[in-house]
């Protein structure tokens, strides 16, 4: 057996049973009896099916290789070599993973279905990647059909005469998104859990789409909860809540109902040995804070000394930050700004750079220009990035200039650069929500060259919040609702109240950086500002405590329940002032930065010295990751710290 830690049983249930033709009726004497599971073998899921008690067949005896690192098949054909397959994960599974016999079959890359209905018994494995549906069928009994996106390679139905269905079905939505086919209510689509997470972003950013939902969590709450922000929400609070007639459930069980809705979610409910248990505090008055205007172009020349480097550093991200930039300055501002270019380069350096970074992004570029249609044809995942890529392009900021219109050149570069970051980072592709990072750095860089390293350092920041567990988006949230009960804890304790304590309103404000709560111009001065590291940590969590401060009054006073608040909040969208926004962020900071007795919890989110005097805002935070090692490169602690920093008692 391969080692506990390498593989993990998801699912497993025997008496489940497969005929080996699909057009014969089934019957007692043809159906073969066998174990069904899933398992989890290096953060890919497979199914499995072995029959009992199966009848070797020594013309297809595998034996294992002289190093034991891969199992070796003898071919049918007499005097034919061994052939090596595929690495085995399990050695009990080596006889069914690795037999192929001499007829045409598709191939379907690694994981791909390996089974033989009469030689092996019928035993089969494919990876979950390659499902491609799954038809429930009812003869007296309950039979699913499995189809497999290389349809000549799909398996036997699977005839569940001893129950056991639902439960796989189950088990299956934990890892993927299982959708009713539109033409046939009994057939489920199954998409992959990268696919799975992007239908939550398509629906969660889409407008139109926000709305309450009703009846569909009883009939399927997994899926529901991935289909939009609001679903999510709601199917929380339902869950929460329970029945009307049912008396609110206890913490313990919300916090065990919100670790299945978003697994890993950490939920502390009591105070624990070793953790910062904090009173009400008073953090004094607000202090008034004034901006000014965007930087120049005449000032930004008079940071650059006479070989293009950049001077007085600290206090031109201080301008920056207190006044933006004017539009005609944020071409060449934004490289330094997001890292593209360092602050202490020349002039001639930053050519040079740019010579290897042109040829840099082209070699990638033909990496994905250069597929044939049939390469393509046998890769799912960069099928699946390019379709969603081209379906989101051309929804994409069209009402501005440089996208608006059919054939639109702006539409064109848009989809290339999203492609050739598929190529400089497979494992994560495309994620709904990245081409609303990528709009604005495009708009402004007018360079496909430029935008795309601009674009790959802006995801080093956002990284996390498009990983297929969202540690980023999970975090973020946590940190929220510290700051939120630091801030004001009894309009904190309004949203606990209302089943609100978690902040899915503001879900999409962190997922994107604002993108659709403000004016696209707005964005672009939002963006520049938190890129300059200043005032501090997580400048873009004050923001959103800044929105919420200006709301909390309407919400309380109206008694806004849960669905309110979530209708309320949503509809803030393009109704914000940026500047006014960033004026209370900005105080927040202050008054928070003058608190003597700050909380270490605070200290450690917004990366503040608690040991050292009170700074001036103005004195620059650190924007490179590097320098802070313990930091994540999008501002959010790294796991190893985040917990003690995050998980907080709060006491009134």
């Amino acid at each position: 057996m391969a080692a506990d830690s390498l593989l993990k049983v998801i699912f497993e249930h025997e008496g489940v049973f497969i005929h080996p033709s699909s057009n014969e009726s089934p019957t007692e004497d043809s159906l073969i009896s066998g174990s069904l599971r899933i398992v989890d073998k290096d953060a890919e899921v497979f199914v499995e099916f072995k029959p009992v008690e199966e009848t070797v067949d020594t013309s297809n005896m595998l034996c294992a290789g002289k190093d034991s690192s891969s199992v070796m098949e003898w071919d049918q054909c007499p005097g034919e070599k061994l052939l090596e397959s595929q690495q085995s994960y399990e050695t009990e599974w080596d006889m069914v993973n690795a037999v192929s016999f001499k007829k045409k079959s598709c191939t379907n890359g690694e994981g791909a279905l390996n089974h033989s209905h009469e030689k092996s018994g019928g035993a089969f494995s494919f990876a979950l990647s390659d499902l491609r549906s799954v038809t429930l069928k009812e003869e007296g009994w309950t039979f699913l059909v499995l189809k497999l996106k290389e349809s000549c390679s799909s398996p036997p139905a699977l005839h569940f005469h001893q129950g056991g269905s639902k439960e796989f079905l189950e088990s299956l939505r934990r890892f993927a998104l299982l959708s009713e086919a539109p033409e046939d209510e009994s057939c489920l689509l199954v998409g992959s859990p990268i696919k799975a997470l992007s239908q939550s972003f398509e629906n969660l950013l889409d407008d139109n789409n926000f709305g309450l939902v009703q009846q569909k969590f009883r009939k399927d709450p997994y899926v529901t909860t991935l289909g939009g922000f609001s679903k999510v929400t709601n199917y929380i609070f339902d869950a929460f809540r329970g029945t009307e007639e049912q008396h609110q459930r206890p913490p313990e069980e919300v916090a065990d109902l919100l670790g299945e809705v978003i697994p890993g979610l950490e939920i502390n409910q009591q105070e624990e040995p070793g953790f910062e248990v904090i009173t009400r505090i008073d953090l004094g008055t607000r202090p008034e804070v004034t901006r000014t205007g965007p930087l120049s172009s005449e000032d930004w020349s008079k940071h650059q000394d006479a070989e293009g480097r950049m001077i007085n550093i600290s206090r031109l991200k201080q301008t920056i930050f207190k006044g933006g930039l004017c539009h005609a300055v944020r071409k060449e501002a934004w490289k330094f700004l997001l890292g593209y270019v360092p602050w202490d380069s020349s002039l001639e350096e930053r050519k040079i750079a740019q010579r290897a970074k042109t040829d840099e992004y082209f070699r990638m570029k033909l990496q994905w220009k250069s597929v044939s249609e049939e390469q393509e044809r046998r890769n799912s995942r960069l099928r699946d990035y390019r379709s969603l890529i081209e379906k989101d392009v051309n929804r994409t900021d069209r009402s501005n200039h440089f996208y608006e219109g059919i054939d639109n050149p702006g539409l064109v570069l848009l989809h290339d650069i999203l492609m050739t970051y598929c190529m400089l980072d497979f494992d994560l592709g495309y994620v709904q929500g990245m081409s609303d990072l990528l709009s604005p750095i495009l708009y402004v860089m007018e360079s496909e060259v430029d935008a795309f390293w601009c674009f790959v350092s802006f995801m080093d920041q956002m990284h996390q919040n498009f990983e297929e567990q969202m540690q980023g988006m999970k975090t973020q949230l946590i940190q929220l609702g510290t700051l939120l009960r630091l801030l004001d804890l009894s309009f904190w304790n309004y949203l606990e109240s209302q089943d609100s304590g978690f902040l899915y309103f503001c879900f999409r404000w962190l997922l994107i950086r604002f993108k659709r709560e403000l004016s696209f111009h707005d964005v672009l001065r939002l963006w520049e500002v938190m890129w300059t590291g200043l005032p501090c940590d997580n400048f873009h969590l004050l923001v959103c405590c800044a929105i919420l401060d200006s709301e909390k009054q309407k919400i309380m006073e109206e008694n806004y329940g849960f669905n309110e608040i979530l209708k309320h909040i949503n509809e803030l969208s393009m109704k914000l002032d940026v500047e006014e926004v960033l004026q209370k962020a900005e105080g927040i900071c202050q008054q928070i930065r003058s608190c003597k007795d700050l909380p270490r919890s605070i200290s450690v989110i917004l990366g503040l010295d608690p040991d050292s005097d009170v700074r001036d805002c103005g004195v620059a935070a650190s924007l490179r990751p590097s320098r802070r090692p313990e930091a994540c490169s999008n501002g959010l602690l790294r796991e190893s710290s985040s917990h003690n920093g995050c998980r907080v008692a709060f006491m009134s």
